[in-house]
């Protein structure tokens, strides 16, 4: 090795070289870091005042244009310090210096310019994403030019493959990303069965309709207004449910939805006012509240939005052609996120529609939602073309079947144990 080789340029160009390998490792930590650093945890912490994770949330924005300048910046220094290395040591060693400078700068590289900043980054994201934002940030704008013009470019290629990036995609897959996290947790023993459900269930109220968890019109209690009083008010105590919908001719022409409180105090007008009708006068029709009819296609979420500015519980569900189709109540949308809700009043089913006999297999009853059974088993049976076991059955079948039919699909041997007019109401099942 020549002296003159070790002159001042010599040791310039070393600390170039130097230099560069830290601003890789910088890219490449900040990369990482921005990446996997939680935006709750980032908006926790810019909500109790912190300026590194205010400008972290806005660096992290748009990640197509951040992971741009980051890897661009990245490409630069880390070409940049090739260049400088291959230069220098053919200086030193003449053409070996090329094989010496691959050699040494991939492994200084990969080593101190990506290892080890990615680990400390994936280790502590949110902390080193709020050191290095407002860096990022400006290199950001420095670079968006060329960042601009290679995402035109990028997407234009993308095109010429046929794949195309959609607007909404990233809230989409911010929903999917919570979910997966829950599920994930639950999975590795982190997160109970029961919470899980509460919080899928809260999740998904905006991607269901009340068709899904309405009860249905056969289900429905309601009285005749041509009854006689007497007739009425045995009826509102005997049922177990305080508000009920009230017809006349027909279960279609619904004059109204009374309330057992509002009765008891019109009741109690009659018999013990100054004027003593008695309760032959009752005029129920008088009495009940004017009915609040909903489309079955609206969200549960949007329905819970409008049971609470309303001030009501209680609305009765039609199809589009404005026949009625069931009723839903806000406990019904509740029960979504936290489950059955019982009281002193409410006929519980002591096998609630599912029980597992001695051979393995599951009794199930037939109006049992495919939702319910899902979360009570852990199954994963579809729910997008029937609400209930029965349904599903029938739209596989794509017929109405005879007890003691057996279909199998999804994974599962379907048996038809029970069945009454045209509705199935009992179910085996078992895992093929």
């Amino acid at each position: 090795m020549p002296d003159s080789a070790l002159d001042t340029a010599f040791w310039l160009t070393v600390a170039a070289i130097l230099a560069l390998l830290v601003m890789s490792a910088f890219f490449s930590g900040s990369e990482t870091a921005l990446t996997a650093a939680s935006r709750g945890k980032l908006k926790a912490q810019a909500d109790r005042g912190s300026r590194g994770a205010k400008a972290a949330m806005v660096v992290t924005e748009d990640r197509e244009r951040m992971i741009g300048a980051l890897l661009l910046g990245n490409n630069i220094v880390n070409i940049l310090s090739a260049s400088l290395a291959t230069a220098l040591l053919t200086r030193v060693f003449g053409d070996s210096g090329v094989a010496l400078a691959t050699l040494g700068m991939t492994a200084l590289v990969l080593v101190f310019g990506e290892v080890m900043p990615k680990t400390v980054a994936i280790t502590f994201p949110e902390g080193f994403a709020t050191r290095v934002a407002p860096v990022i940030g400006v290199l950001i704008l420095i670079f968006s030019p060329i960042v601009a013009l290679v995402r035109l470019l990028v997407r234009g290629m993308l095109r010429l493959f046929g794949l195309k990036t959609e607007e909404g995609s990233a809230m989409l897959a911010l929903r999917e990303e919570i979910a997966g996290a829950i599920a994930l947790g639950h999975s590795e023993g982190a997160v109970e069965k029961e919470d899980r459900d509460r919080l899928l269930g809260a999740l998904d109220l905006s991607h269901r309709t009340v068709d899904e968890i309405m009860r249905h019109r056969r289900q429905i209690e309601m009285i005749d207004a041509d009854l006689p009083p007497g007739a009425i008010i045995t009826r509102v105590l005997a049922s177990p449910h305080t508000r009920l919908p009230i017809f006349r001719d027909s279960d279609d022409n619904i004059l109204g939805v009374v309330h057992a409180k509002d009765l008891l105090r019109e009741v109690d007008r009659l018999v013990r006012g100054e004027e003593g009708l008695g309760i032959e006068a009752l005029d129920i029709v008088k009495v009940a509240m004017k009915p609040y009819f909903i489309p079955d296609t609206t969200a549960l979420d949007e329905q819970m939005r409008e049971f609470l500015a309303r001030r009501t519980h209680f609305a009765l569900v039609v199809d589009e052609y404005g026949t009625l189709q069931g009723l839903i109540t806000l406990e019904d949308i509740l029960e979504e996120i936290v489950g059955d809700i019982t009281d002193e009043f409410d006929v519980v089913r002591k096998d609630s529609g599912l029980t597992q006999t001695d051979d393995g297999a599951w009794l199930i009853d037939g109006a049992m939602t495919i939702r319910d059974l899902n979360r009570a088993t852990d199954w994963r049976l579809p729910d997008e073309e029937a609400n209930t076991l029965a349904g599903l059955v029938i739209h596989e079948a794509q017929m109405i079947p005879a007890e003691g039919q057996v279909f199998s699909f999804h994974g599962f041997r379907f048996e038809v144990v029970g069945k009454r007019e045209n509705r199935i109401t009992r179910l085996k099942l078992r895992r093929l």
